[in-house]
């Protein structure tokens, strides 16, 4: 009889929950250990006031790996949809709504020949959107070729771009390094559409509109798809932790077990291997793999410990950017908010604070030096127009991804929050007239809470940022791009391995498929 492998998951993110149902399935015997008291990671639904719920991370949908959906039925775990393809409306203080969505404009001053340039740029972008989202299920290809297999990966890819044809190709490689800004001038004339196109370039990231990568992280944004559609934007009804519990009752069907408030204090090591872990009670767990959610640097350098690793090795681990940019609001509100210009229809879109190319990039600028933006950018919703679970009735709850706010402030989180969090509720007032006094609790997370709270290093949403030199076989570092680490028997599965941040699945499958030898 051959002994059942066993297999020790380090986190119930998203991820890991999707690299153990796949290989629950496959037979393994799965252990998923959780700091938390809930599964989930960053993706989770939590009350942050009596009554009110909110997504505490991410908030809307839009990078989920349908082929994960498919696979591990997804819908018959729990998992819905308050609303799909939402519609992004630019605020402005001077100009009224811009609204639109796959390349189409249902509100705002727009001019014929603008909006024809919309339906084409889109349809472009979205054409090379689809060459990175043909990546996301894939293993990336290696740098250095052993043998006629390995080569085959990159000959994929290499297929991938000819299929565009030679003009199509010619414009996918000279756009894909450039910064957003240029490319946005070169199309549209308009101030808020160039902004709101520009903001999908830069939000989770440490870069302004004129950082090089910016239009790959444009393109890495609309490779998803909710039900078919590409782009689209999607709210999870229940918030997103009904997607990591779809993700964890998938995982547990398949034969996985899982254990909550279970923090994983360092990875054991016996004979040059990974060979288990060690609980912070002191309890020592053994399993043929390790594999690991968290993000590399809390992964390799401390849960691990550079001294099992080669000097080169972790230095490339070290230098790894994972400063977090982002952070998180969540408001309680005792009733709708009314933004300038805004209809109710519209309260239930994305809503963005960027009037303009310029905007973001002032807003950016400090960040560099380890300052706030005194006039931050925004990408908000109100998920309870769309789904009245989350808040008492008559009252809402409002979320925004907020930017920029530097995980290493000059003088620290904890002295410099209430001061940002004054300047973000300016801004909003601004916006919204009168939100101050609806606001029954609010809630701030910066990149240092999401640090403290979620266990990411440098509080960054994508463990890592999203660039060129971070992408396929660079991601997280050259010598650990295929999920295995230098240690054998120790392997990687979150946000930080290919394809990236946002809430797919698609690093768990593809690590899981490592694992199980179906590269």
């Amino acid at each position: 009889m051959t002994r059942q492998r066993s297999v020790v998951v380090i986190g119930a993110g998203h991820n890991g929950l999707a690299c153990a149902a796949y290989l629950a399935r496959a037979g393994l015997k799965v252990l998923v250990l959780e700091a938390a008291a809930q599964p989930g990671g960053a993706a989770v639904t939590r009350e942050f006031a009596p009554g009110f719920r909110v997504s505490a991370v991410a908030h809307l949908l839009n990078l989920l790996d349908p082929v994960v959906v498919k696979d591990l039925a997804l819908a018959q775990h729990g998992l819905a949809y308050a609303r799909e393809g939402l519609r992004t409306v630019a605020l402005s203080a001077e100009q009224p709504p811009l609204s639109f969505s796959a390349g189409e404009i249902y509100a705002g001053n727009v001019s014929a020949e603008e909006r024809a340039a919309l339906r084409a740029y889109t349809g472009r972008m979205q054409k090379f959107a689809h060459v990175i989202a043909r990546q996301h299920g894939r293993v990336p290809p290696r740098l250095r070729f052993e043998s006629w297999r390995d080569a085959l990966p990159a000959a994929a890819v290499a297929l991938d771009i000819r299929r565009l044809g030679r003009r199509g190709m010619q414009e996918f490689l000279r756009v894909a390094t450039m910064n957003i800004f240029d490319v946005l001038e070169e199309h549209f004339t308009h101030p808020q559409l160039k902004a709101a196109l520009a903001l999908d370039a830069v939000l989770g990231t440490r870069l302004g509109p004129r950082s090089g990568n910016t239009v790959y992280a444009s393109l890495y944004r609309q490779s998803g798809s909710v039900n078919g559609r590409p782009g689209a934007l999607a709210l999870p009804r229940g918030g997103m932790g009904v997607v990591s519990a779809a993700l964890a009752a998938a995982a547990m069907v398949a034969g996985a077990q899982l254990r909550c408030a279970a923090r994983v204090a360092g990875i054991l090591v016996q004979d040059g291997r990974a060979a288990g872990v060690r609980l912070l009670s002191g309890e020592e767990i053994l399993a043929d793999v390790v594999v690991s959610n968290a993000d590399p640097k809390t992964t390799l350098l401390q849960l691990l410990g550079a001294r099992h690793l080669e000097a080169e090795f972790a230095r490339r681990v070290h230098q790894v950017r994972a400063v977090g940019t982002a952070a998180k609001l969540h408001l309680a509100l005792g009733g709708p908010p009314q933004f300038r210009g805004l209809s109710p229809e519209q309260l239930g879109e994305r809503l963005v604070i960027a009037p303009d190319l310029d905007y973001i990039e002032r807003a950016f600028n400090p960040a560099k030096y380890g300052e706030y933006s005194g006039q931050p950018v925004m990408e908000i919703t109100v998920p309870s127009i769309h789904d009245a679970s989350l808040a008492p009735a008559g009252s809402h709850v409002l979320s925004a991804v907020v930017q920029y706010a530097p995980y290493d402030l000059k003088g620290g989180w904890p002295a410099g929050k209430a001061g940002f969090q004054a300047t973000v509720m300016a801004v909003l007032e601004r916006h919204a007239p009168g939100i101050g006094g609806l606001v029954r609790h609010a809630e701030l997370l910066t990149p240092y809470d999401i640090e403290q709270q979620f266990g990411i290093a440098g509080g960054h949403w994508h463990h890592g940022e999203l660039a060129l030199d971070r992408f396929m076989m660079l991601r997280p570092v050259v010598g650990a791009a295929q999920y295995a680490m230098p240690l054998d028997g120790l392997y990687l599965c979150g946000a930080g391995c290919h394809p990236g941040g946002g809430v797919m699945g698609s690093a768990g499958r593809n690590a899981a498929r490592v694992i199980l030898g179906k590269r």
